[in-house]
């Protein structure tokens, strides 16, 4: 397990200070296009990212060039500033070609969406210097532990699955903040810290079976001073206009539960990467006959059973989510908040969007047979990666559907973030 301290500046390849590239004009039709023209070169990029355990410096390089990372920055700092449903629908675009693309890319740009949240200050603080630059996360509010100092807190904690930290400037990373002495202390807040990659250490440990290539390593702090416009409470972002930010960033789009729809970005990449297992199993059929019959694949009514029901399955996925985050942007619109069911039934459905992903990979890996077995077809990691990403603790079907179940049969769940 190797460590590594980082002192960097957080700049990002091709940029210079006073030369931001501004996205602005970019609009979600315009961003869907950028997305789908770079499918067959990443397909192309993905083995040498799995081989390197983390995105590489080609893919992050397409990615800003294609200005898809901001695509939730304010427009103020040269984002796009697109609608809340380009954040279901770009990390799925992309997640066809290589799932650990998809997911780097929806937790990095959404942290571009959680930034806006932030005190004006800590946006300067990054944007102002590099629009461009990346921000990782770790958002297991127990791995992090903070107090409260003049100015701000003292944060110290380990946290897992930071992914795509080692190429990011930043890391915001979650913790709960208490007072009193050791053993009577309460709970006053839950926080999300925005350090500079020199305030954490990155651990090496991402040698996993699949999502290989979202370099997914954890980060360790040790009594880090983070200032208060640094230091996020997140019973402001619980929907509606009570964030630092909104004084600056009053789209609506700024304005959704964070904590209710915030796996709906990964939940896309799970998506495309199922979709992407049908569009290589849709190739693969026409063009075979088996080994030992020679009767065409198509031909048989198993395997057209067997990808009918895996293109439902991954239809069902999508709209079930695409759903939640157009009534979400709508209720922003209007000024509404949702209830607490309705976040609950968000989560529900982004768990049960992952297992119809799943089963779907699954379904059509079986039918593949032993030429399922190679890596030179992508069949292969894309059932790796599928069985990977579903363990997100945000895809967790028991705590999904028994929180939705729960509230609905008259029962209380109570969630500080939520």
């Amino acid at each position: 397990m190797a460590k590594h301290l980082r002192d960097v500046s957080g700049s990002t390849p091709g940029h210079e200070r006073g030369s931001a590239r501004s996205f602005s004009d970019v609009d979600y039709d315009e961003a869907m296009r950028r997305a789908r023209a770079l499918l067959p070169e990443l397909r192309q990029l993905a083995p040498a990212a799995e081989k390197a355990r983390r995105m590489t410096p080609e893919i992050e390089n397409l990615l800003h060039e294609s200005g898809l990372l901001r695509f939730m920055q304010p427009k103020r700092f040269g984002g796009m500033e697109l609608p809340l449903v380009a954040y279901l629908d770009l990390p799925e675009m992309l997640g066809r070609a290589d799932c650990s693309v998809g997911w780097n890319f929806a937790n990095l740009a959404v942290h571009h969406w959680m930034l806006s949240l932030y005190d004006p200050r800590a946006q300067e603080e990054v944007w102002g210097d590099n629009p461009d630059a990346l921000i990782a996360s770790g958002i297991a509010y127990p791995q992090g532990k903070a107090r409260k100092v003049d100015g701000g807190v003292v944060l110290s904690g380990h946290w897992n699955f930071s992914s795509s930290v080692d190429p990011a400037g930043w890391n915001m990373l979650a913790c709960i903040v208490r007072e009193g002495s050791e053993g009577n202390s309460r709970v006053i807040d839950h926080r999300m810290c925005l350090l500079p990659a020199s305030d954490y250490e990155i651990i090496t440990d991402w040698d996993t079976m699949g999502m290989r290539g979202t370099g997914s390593n954890s980060v360790k702090v040790n009594e880090v001073f983070v200032p208060e416009h640094r230091a996020l409470s997140m019973y402001t972002a619980r929907g509606g206009p009570t964030f630092p930010g909104y004084k600056l960033n009053t789209n609506p789009l700024y304005q959704v539960s964070l904590g209710a729809l915030g796996t709906h970005c990964l939940g896309g990449a799970m998506v495309g990467n199922a979709q992407g297992a049908l569009e290589a199993t849709i190739d693969m059929v026409k063009e075979r006959s088996t080994n030992y019959s020679a009767a065409r694949m198509r031909d048989f009514q198993t395997v057209q059973l067997r990808v009918g029901s895996a293109g439902a399955k991954i239809d069902l996925a999508r709209l079930s989510m695409r759903s939640d985050c157009l009534e979400a942007a709508e209720l922003a619109t209007a000024g509404k908040v949702p209830e607490m069911d309705a976040k609950l039934r968000y989560r529900r459905n982004v768990a049960l969007a992952c297992k119809l992903a799943t089963e779907a990979v699954d379904a059509l890996h079986e039918m593949s047979g032993a030429n399922g077995l190679y890596t030179k077809h992508s069949l292969e990691r894309h059932f790796r990666d599928a069985h990977s990403g579903s363990n997100h603790i945000g895809f967790n079907w028991d705590a999904g559907m028994t929180t939705w179940g729960l509230v609905t049969l008259g029962g209380e769940f109570h969630s500080p973030t939520l």
